[in-house]
């Protein structure tokens, strides 16, 4: 996965985990405030923020899954292909020392 890509992800959750507490925080300061509307809106973006932390919380952990799950392909492939892997490596290394250069 390329560095911007990963730098995405991360701004994105870190955004979405500041709009989850600034509306934690909008939620408890509107606490006071009485009325039907205010009373099912509140409810209403309750529920969705549980969702979204709900889902927030599951989107970290498959992105987890899945992190676990390349390392170990990697490492099992390494180990029963060694000079593949190596010939891998090296044909990689050979290519960015190339386009390295070039710059």
């Amino acid at each position: 996965m390329s560095n911007t890509t990963t730098t995405d992800k991360e701004q994105l959750v870190q955004d979405l985990k500041a709009v989850i507490h600034d509306t934690q925080e909008l939620l408890r300061i509107t606490a006071d405030h009485v009325g039907d509307n205010a009373q099912e809106l509140r409810a209403r973006v309750s529920k969705r923020l549980n969702q979204a932390i709900n889902d927030l919380q599951h989107l970290q952990t498959v992105a987890a899954q899945q992190v676990k799950a390349a390392g170990h392909a990697t490492d099992v492939f390494v180990h029963e292909n060694p000079w593949t892997a190596m010939g891998i490596s090296a044909g990689l290394g050979l290519i960015l020392g190339l386009i390295v250069s070039r710059r």
